[in-house]
């Protein structure tokens, strides 16, 4: 799995431009398949950081409804990946 197959998109909301400017944490959709080391190399080599934490968390899908018929959104993994304090991302 390459680099740009690991990392989906970035999670651009409230709380975690929060965490990007308070902690240095970056939040990101991610492979189900990619575990924390692929994360690692993938943020570093992508955007010229250095990592110095990836914690991650499968997200479930939620059951949605639609009239009468009954769906369920995808399930998808959420990577935060803490960088070292000198070190920042433009995400814009």
């Amino acid at each position: 799995m390459n680099d740009y197959e690991v990392l989906i998109r970035p999670l651009i909301t409230e709380q975690g431009m929060h965490l990007a400017s308070a902690r240095g944490a970056y939040s990101f959709q991610v492979n189900k398949a990619a575990n924390k080391a692929q994360i690692r190399n993938a943020v570093q080599n992508l955007y010229g950081v250095k990592v110095r934490k990836v914690r991650t968390a499968s997200r479930k899908g939620k059951f949605r409804r639609r009239g009468r018929n009954m769906g369920m959104t995808a399930s998808w993994k959420k990577a935060t990946v803490y960088l070292d304090p000198e070190d920042h991302i433009d995400l814009f």
